[in-house]
């Protein structure tokens, strides 16, 4: 919570007292605020809050305490951004591809819980763009979604993800295994077994075209890149 709350409080502070501010400030905002939900996806208007079902209670409040500051920073000069970012998938060393891939590759690809909970994510090409985009079109500001428009059933990305690995067995994980592999990891089972469902609204009406919109092309790409 101080990570983020306090570190935003210090910029805003920091550009109030600028000569000449900077044109642009973008908040590292999370696709997790939304609610956790199987039904229809979020826009960049959706509905906020927690769920007991997927015990996101205080990523939520994190989330929202994170975005109130950034948004009561009276920068006037400044255009501000809010980018509610998605699972970033990249071929770089330590990213969650890499974690998956490995699971993948070890025969342990299979659904994660039930599986049916909604994966959002995008691939960190798709990713750069979008920032760029955002940045250069001097109308963007508030809230925007960063995130494919197709996010995708956990055991069905998991499926594709063995086919593009060529593994044709992934064992599941259960609710118990993933707690026990949380507790050690120092994190929590939502980010994995949360429905996030949350799709780029305002990039598609506004024009941005994804090179990744779907999730087989991006891990028959990131694959490549891995020189395997």
């Amino acid at each position: 919570m101080d990570s983020r709350v306090d570190s935003t409080r210090v910029l805003g502070e920091a550009i109030r007292g600028c000569a000449t501010p900077p044109a642009v400030w973008l908040n590292s905002s999370t696709a997790t605020i939304y609610k956790h939900t199987f039904g229809p996806p979020h826009g960049d208007s959706g509905e906020i809050g927690a769920t007991p079902e997927a015990h996101d209670a205080y990523s939520i409040e994190v989330a929202k305490a994170w975005e109130h500051e950034f948004t009561a920073a009276a920068v006037p000069a400044t255009r501000k951004l809010c980018l509610r970012t998605a699972m970033v998938f990249g071929a770089e060393p330590g990213g969650v591809y890499e974690v998956l891939r490995r699971l993948v590759r070890f025969g342990l690809g299979g659904k994660m819980g039930d599986g049916r909970q909604f994966v959002s994510w995008i691939h960190a090409i798709d990713f750069c763009r979008a920032i760029d985009w955002v940045i250069e079109r001097p109308t963007a500001a508030g809230i925007f979604n960063i995130c494919s428009p197709n996010p995708i059933l956990n055991i069905e990305m998991m499926r594709i993800f063995r086919g593009v690995e060529r593994r044709p067995i992934g064992l599941p994980a259960t609710r118990w295994m993933l707690e026990v592999g949380a507790f050690f990891l120092r994190t929590e089972t939502e980010l994995i077994l949360k429905s996030r469902r949350v799709i780029p609204a305002r990039l598609l009406s506004e024009g941005f075209a994804f090179d990744f919109p779907g999730i087989e092309s991006c891990l028959i790409d990131l694959k490549n890149r891995s020189g395997e």
